[in-house]
């Protein structure tokens, strides 16, 4: 199988039948033969896009190609892809929004579903949505399906789209609002993006299951 735009040295790397692509290989020149799992930026998707391109005047959705690319490897070499919960790239690839629970089938013959990496072992909810293709309904796996309240997990996020409100401790008597105390603390954003390795293993699980030919494409 083939991880595409992946961490250099992550979680990914070292694994005996996993070839990484990480930025300096360029995931976008992928030419197979294998399954793929992808997991292509999402700075320009998610939801604090527009607050980037409002300050900084980088353009929402303008990746260099590398959704698209992703996208397209996942169809012609059949595997998953997965971006953040509520990510502008699955309307502007007619993608359908997953529901809660469940696999969904899409008019392009693949399949979408909603899960949270925090179920998976991710220090916060971080919500996320998948599109697999290539791969029968039997074979797609049964997920860790729900939805935890924002304030059921360990951390906040900042990050694509999992914003959650902070919470802080009550003030205790003469203490001030700068001096007061976090009840859960939020990660950075290098933590946020991070894969844990159980997600990791059920998305190579999906990529193992493709049934799907390069004639078949």
């Amino acid at each position: 199988m083939a991880a595409l735009f992946v961490e250099t040295n992550g979680i990914y790397f070292g694994l005996p039948d996993v070839d990484p692509w990480d930025e300096k290989r360029d995931a976008t020149k992928y030419a197979g033969p294998w399954s793929v799992v992808a997991h292509p930026p999402c700075t320009r998707w998610c939801r604090l896009a527009g607050l980037v391109e409002a300050r900084w005047g980088y353009k929402r959705g303008d990746d260099g190609g590398l959704f698209a690319s992703a996208l397209a490897s996942v169809r012609r070499w059949g595997g998953v892809l997965e971006h953040p919960a509520y990510t502008d790239a699955f309307m502007a690839y007619g993608l359908p929004a997953p529901a809660w629970i469940g696999w969904q089938r899409t008019l392009c013959g693949g399949w979408v579903a909603h899960v949270e990496q925090g179920r998976y072992g991710h220090l916060a909810k971080k919500a996320t949505w998948l599109y697999a293709y290539g791969i029968d309904a039997e074979h797609l796996p049964p997920l860790d399906w729900g939805r935890t309240a924002d304030n059921g997990s360990g951390a906040l996020m900042s990050w694509c789209g999992n914003h959650t409100k902070r919470e802080y401790l009550p003030l205790k008597h003469g203490e001030t609002r700068p001096g007061r105390k976090h009840i859960r603390q939020r990660v950075g954003k290098k933590a946020a993006s991070a894969t844990p390795i159980q997600f990791r293993d059920l998305l190579l699980s999906i990529a193992r299951s493709t049934t799907a030919k390069e004639d078949q494409r």
